[in-house]
């Protein structure tokens, strides 16, 4: 649907919007797409070039933008056009070709730049009789640039993209010119000049059979020129990239939800969000760098889906439940709501009165092919409640106080959002355990309770003291232990009583200024140089400033059965919950940050670092797009040789599932909710850039600052944003099963919908517990489904995802089985057909078809990478090899 971004996506919408599209271009025209254009995203992600591109069917893929330093030494060496081995699982049968414009996406020069506003290009003149008669400078011209392009690529053939942004408004400007070029030049007969397309120039490369480079790893991180790094655009308008990862993840669940019911001809659907969410990956959409308008457009475009695909979750949850009565699913008789803004602590549905007798029902679903437990927290207005899950039996629960800056955050935000003020005081969070079968559902319900039987947190305050003292303060429920100063109230360890890890570690708040683009002197002519400012596209620090508590109470501390909380306030505008579970092993940082004061005219980037005494070497990992993790090495670039002119921001990448770093005896692993950038600039330490406030602009197309606010009526304030990020320490080679994992959890959460109960008859009368797969079944630990939908012709498509590269866990990077026939235990399948990855072509035609590239240094083609076989249409059982994702239609 779009020129999507390849550093802020995640690649399940990378594959739903690529989808949308290539089957609309398949009903609409009968086409069947062969090239990849990603000639305008910031940089270049692995998983662009393998699973979108190859895995698609693309025999070629051509992009834009690339490091200026890299570019350089790839016309040196005539390596722009390469083989790409984007994936280390799949090796050369997941490869593509690659090339990168030399001039990104303009004319080979300006002197064949023809759109109305340029005056300066000489024009072809070739009418013999008048004075300007330019037929043979024109030609030298263009054989001129021709030659210098032909002297930096490979092959006798090359590509002009004519064109740039914003032209073409009047096209005859262009194809006059251009006719006349084809005919003259052509006459001459120095070169061969035509009109083509992608797919004739790819065709004419493979003709050559020449040998080509290969090319690992990606393209990230980008940079224009000296100081003009594109990383700041991997945190930028996070709000709008934690909404876009939120209806992401709710999309998934729907259209399961959807399936089970059966999609509706007339009712509502899953369509509209579908296709915000789309339009929403889009390279100046998620990646932030669009201005403050059009951002409030696409946020609008997906409340407006998520409002009718909440209908649909509601109505296939009311036909599940109700599969007891005799209505069936003919009528919707339960009314479910659910709570959108549950992130700001409001969630209407929850904070009922339960004193009179009624009972708050919450079923519970769980996206994932595995039983799944987690702690479930809601905003109640009494203590006074009791939780029973879904046989009636009382479980244990947990009161917790919602403080006061969640309260301002609450109030605040429900009016800017709703137009309301919250029209009940709620004082409580309730928290409980939920245990939920696979594709399916658990019911609790909440009571009232003459006397409390849910757990009260114990408060323990900690105040920052001037003596020296040695006491430490310990917080954990379970196995993992986090061990405080009870000097000034800051995290000095991190041990695990399970695994035996005990790391000294910290964390910590810093800023960096952004530059402002001023002055940096002044050419000869007297004229102004400025420096490059650091905006919505570009991060350009100006120095680097630790953020310091302020205040005489360090820490506020809650303790209780399923989980301790602490809860610091950082200064006025930075507030943090860190949470420890019983049951689980890492640490949840909740953070709170804004608005960013800008008072002194400086803007500010926010990070948070975890700082360790691990030995890592400059090397850390960051996720591509979600899927692969690529090593990084500080002040390094495996293609060329480095000259490091940003040692921050060019070292900066993009993160959508997570970071790690590791030494010779631990791995530290930190997962996020959304897409930001990160690094490790010290060695032992790992950082997040949060949120950003700037207030110039980076002069890279957007022509505004990055300065967005938040409006109350007419009371205007800097954006405030809260989020979390997931904290784990493991001994060296026991990590990935964690990220890998739980990864999956953070993308797929719970989800929740609750309606009201008047009496106990609820177990008697309604379905509490439902999978929809086989009761006994459940999907192996490194397989996903990340597709299953009901298509408009009847059949459903069905994606299955391996989690797991090559040589990542001695015990999941091996091939899986699934069994189909478990999966959909309650219906029989009567074909079944492998497709490409956005399912507009059979598999087997896509391999057939398949261009099979030659590669520098080997007459051999590497490693194939092992890949699950075909499925026996009686067994029914489909095999994944590692990073392996298929795709399938089913006829039921």
């Amino acid at each position: 649907m779009c020129m999507h971004d390849e550093a802020a996506t995640h690649y399940i919408d990378m594959i739903d919007q690529t989808t949308l599209g290539h089957r609309f271009i398949t009903q609409e025209f009968n086409v069947t797409p062969r090239v990849g254009w990603q000639i305008d995203s910031f940089g270049h992600s692995s998983v662009q070039a393998y699973l979108l591109g190859a895995e698609v069917g693309f025999d070629s893929l051509f992009f834009g933008r690339i490091d200026y330093q890299d570019i350089a030494t790839r016309k040196n060496e005539k390596s722009l056009e390469v083989v790409w081995r984007g994936s280390k699982s799949l090796g050369s049968s997941a490869q593509i070709f690659a090339g990168a414009f030399p001039r990104l996406y303009f004319p080979p020069s300006d002197n064949f730049y023809f759109d109305t506003d340029n005056v300066h290009a000489p024009l072809v003149q070739d009418d013999m009789n008048l004075g300007d008669y330019n037929v043979a400078d024109r030609i030298n011209d263009f054989v001129s640039e021709a030659i210098s392009q032909a002297n930096i690529t490979r092959t006798n053939h090359i590509m002009w993209t004519m064109g740039n942004d914003f032209t073409y408004q009047y096209a005859n400007s262009w194809f006059s010119q251009m006719d006349k070029f084809i005919h003259h030049v052509n006459q001459d007969g120095r070169v061969n000049a035509l009109y083509s397309t992608p797919s004739i120039y790819t065709d004419a490369k493979y003709a050559t059979n020449e040998s080509w480079p290969i090319k690992s790893d990606d393209f990230f991180p980008y940079a224009s020129e000296v100081n003009a790094y594109w990383t700041g655009y991997f945190t930028s308008r996070p709000a709008l990239k934690r909404y876009v990862r939120m209806m992401s993840s709710y999309h998934l669940a729907a259209r399961q939800l959807e399936f089970f019911k059966g999609i509706s001809k007339s009712g509502p659907n899953t369509d509209s969000l579908a296709d915000a969410l789309a339009i929403a990956q889009h390279h100046d959409a998620v990646s932030g760098t669009s201005r403050q308008h059009v951002a409030d457009d696409y946020t609008k475009r997906l409340s407006i889906g998520y409002k009718e695909a909440e209908k649909v979750v509601a109505e296939s949850l009311s036909c599940l439940i109700s599969s007891r009565s005799s209505t069936g699913c003919k009528s919707v008789v339960t009314k479910f709501q659910q709570c959108p803004l549950l992130n700001i602590s409001y969630c209407p549905p929850s904070e009922v009165d339960l004193s009179k007798g009624k009972h708050l029902v919450i079923v519970v679903y769980n996206p994932l092919g595995w039983k799944r437990e987690d702690v479930i927290k809601i905003p109640v207005v009494s203590e006074k409640v009791t939780v029973k899950d879904s046989t009636g039996k009382e479980i244990e629960s947990q009161i917790l106080p919602l403080l006061n800056a969640s309260v301002t955050i609450r109030n605040d935000h429900v009016k800017a959002y709703l137009g309301i003020a919250p029209s009940v005081t709620t004082s409580y969070w309730l928290a409980f355990s939920a245990t939920v079968p696979p594709l399916g559902f658990s019911t609790y319900m909440v009571s009232s309770a003459a006397t409390q039987t849910a757990t009260t947190s114990e408060k323990h305050t900690v105040y920052k003291t001037e003596t020296s003292q040695n006491e430490t303060i310990k917080v954990g429920p379970g196995n993992l232990k986090l061990i405080y100063s009870g000097n000034d109230g800051k995290l000095i360890q991190y041990t695990n009583s399970r695994s035996s890890v005990k790391e000294p570690v910290k964390q910590s708040f810093s800023y960096y200024p952004g530059d402002d683009g001023g002055v940096e002197d002044y050419g000869e002519d007297g004229n102004p140089h400025f420096r490059q400012a650091s905006g919505a596209y570009v991060f350009r620090p100006n120095g680097t400033y630790p953020i310091k508590s302020e205040g005489q109470v360090s820490l506020t501390i809650f303790r209780g059965p399923l989980l301790d909380e602490i809860h610091e306030r950082i200064n006025s505008w930075i507030y943090q919950v860190t949470r420890v579970y019983r049951e689980k092993e890492h640490a949840e940082i909740e953070f709170t940050i804004g608005p960013i004061p800008v008072d002194d005219g400086i803007g500010k980037e926010i990070v948070t670092k975890i700082t360790t005494s691990m030995r890592t070497n400059k090397q850390f990992y960051t996720d591509s797009n979600g899927r692969d993790f690529i090593q990084r090495i500080r002040d390094y670039r495996k293609d060329w040789d480095l000259e490091v002119n940003q040692p921050v921001a060019g070292n900066y990448y993009p993160i959508n599932l997570g970071i790690y770093t590791k030494d010779n005896n631990t791995e530290l692993s930190v997962l996020v909710d959304r897409s930001v950038g990160g690094s490790s600039i010290v060695d032992g330490q790992l950082e997040l850039m949060l949120h950003r406030r700037l207030l110039a602009d980076d002069d890279k197309g957007i022509l505004e600052q990055l300065n967005e606010t938040v409006c109350i009526e007419h009371d205007c304030k800097g954006l405030t944003i809260t989020g979390k990020y997931h904290l784990r320490i493991d001994p060296l080679g026991e990590g990935a099963k964690w990220r890998r994992s739980f990864g999956q959890e953070i993308y797929s959460p719970f989800l929740l919908a609750f309606t009201e109960q008047n009496g106990d008859d609820w177990t008697n009368s309604h379905v509490t517990t439902f999978s929809g797969m086989d009761p006994s079944y459940t999907l192996p630990d490194n397989v996903a489904i990340i597709t299953l939908q009901e298509l408009e012709d009847g059949k459903v498509l069905f994606r299955l995802a391996h989690l797991y590269e090559i040589e990542e866990d001695k015990h999941l990077s091996v091939m899986a089985s699934v069994e189909l026939k478990k999966v959909f235990a309650n219906k029989k399948i009567k074909h079944i057909t492998e497709m490409s990855l956005s399912a507009n072509q059979e598999r087997r035609e896509m391999e057939r078809k398949r261009l099979v590239w030659n590669v520098q240094g080997s007459s051999e083609q590497g490693p194939k990478g092992l890949r699950g076989g075909p499925v026996d249409p009686t067994k029914l059982v489909v095999n994944l090899a590692p990073m392996e994702i298929r795709t399938f239609t089913i006829d039921f």
